[in-house]
C-alpha cells in the first residue's frame, strides 16, 4: 500500500476536526481512495469522510485494507506538516509509515491497532428540510448561540431558515432569507447540542459552502464537500419538553 498526498495540509485538518468526537477509527484504503465511518462514544453524532482515488498523486492498493489507528497519534505527526510538505503513507506489517518531505524529510512509523466493531454504514435519512449557505454565516450563527445556552434550535420555512437558542436569562436569534440561501424546505423544528454543532463548524474553514439537512425533531445532517473531499456529520436531535 502506498498513498501519495501532495497538499496534505487540508487532510491534517480534517482528521484533527474528527478527532474531537472520536479516539479510534478503522480507515479503509481501496483502489476507489480512503474512507471511514465512525460514532462518538456517546452515540450522538456519526462521521463520514471520503478521501477519492482522484485527491491523491499516488494510489497503490493491492487489495483492500483496512488499519486501525489511534487519531490521537495520527493528529500529533500530522500537525508537523508544513504549508509545502509532501505526505507519503505506506503499511510495513503493523505499522503505518508516514513520511513528510520536505526541506527535510521525516518518518514516524505508528503502530496500527485492533478496533473490534462491526463495519458501520449511514443511516438511510429523508429530510424535510434542505439548505445550502455560506459556512462563515453558519458557524458565525453557532458561536453566538454558545454566548446564551448550550442548545439551540432549526426551524426552517419554505422561504427562511432560523437559528434560535434561549438559556435561563438570556436568548439569541439569527434569520436567513431565502435570497442569502438555497432552501427546499417544508415547516420544521428541530432542536441540536450546541457542544458538538461547536466541534463540528470548525470543518467550515474546508469549503465556502455548507449543506444543513433536518426534519422535524428529526437527525441533523451536515456535509462540507469539495471536488476532493466528503465529510458530512450526523447529529442525533436533542428532544425535550418545552418549559
Amino acid at each position: 500500500m502506498l498513498l501519495k498526498l501532495e497538499h496534505p495540509k487540508i487532510f491534517s485538518d480534517i482528521i484533527s476536526i474528527i478527532s474531537e468526537l472520536v479516539n479510534e477509527v478503522r480507515i479503509k484504503v481501496n483502489n476507489q481512495g480512503m474512507n471511514l465511518i465512525a460514532i462518538d462514544p456517546a452515540n450522538v453524532a456519526m462521521i463520514s469522510f471520503k478521501l477519492p482515488a482522484s485527491a491523491f498523486s499516488e494510489l497503490e492498493v493491492e487489495k483492500e485494507e483496512i488499519l486501525g489507528i489511534s487519531l490521537d497519534s495520527l493528529k500529533s505527526v500530522l500537525r508537523r506538516i508544513r504549508v509545502r510538505s509532501v505526505l507519503i503513507i505506506t503499511k510495513q506489517e503493523n505499522e503505518l509509515r508516514l513520511e513528510i518531505v520536505d526541506r527535510i524529510k521525516k518518518e514516524f512509523n505508528l503502530s496500527l491497532i485492533d478496533i473490534e466493531s462491526e463495519e458501520k454504514e449511514l443511516p438511510n435519512l429523508e429530510f424535510t428540510s434542505k439548505i445550502e449557505m455560506a459556512s462563515v454565516d453558519f458557524a458565525e450563527s453557532i458561536e453566538d448561540c454558545m454566548v446564551v445556552a448550550d442548545s439551540c434550535s432549526f426551524i426552517a420555512e419554505p422561504n427562511k431558515f432560523l437559528i434560535k437558542a434561549k438559556g435561563s436569562l438570556n436568548s439569541f436569534k439569527s434569520e436567513f432569507s431565502s435570497d442569502e440561501l438555497n432552501i427546499e424546505s417544508q415547516k420544521a423544528v428541530s432542536k441540536y447540542s450546541l457542544e458538538y454543532l461547536q466541534k463540528m463548524i470548525k470543518a467550515t474553514k474546508i469549503t465556502d459552502k455548507i449543506k444543513i439537512n433536518f426534519g422535524i425533531d428529526y437527525p441533523l445532517k451536515l456535509e462540507f464537500n469539495t471536488p476532493f473531499i466528503e465529510l458530512s456529520f450526523i447529529l442525533a436531535p436533542r428532544v425535550e419538553t418545552e418549559d
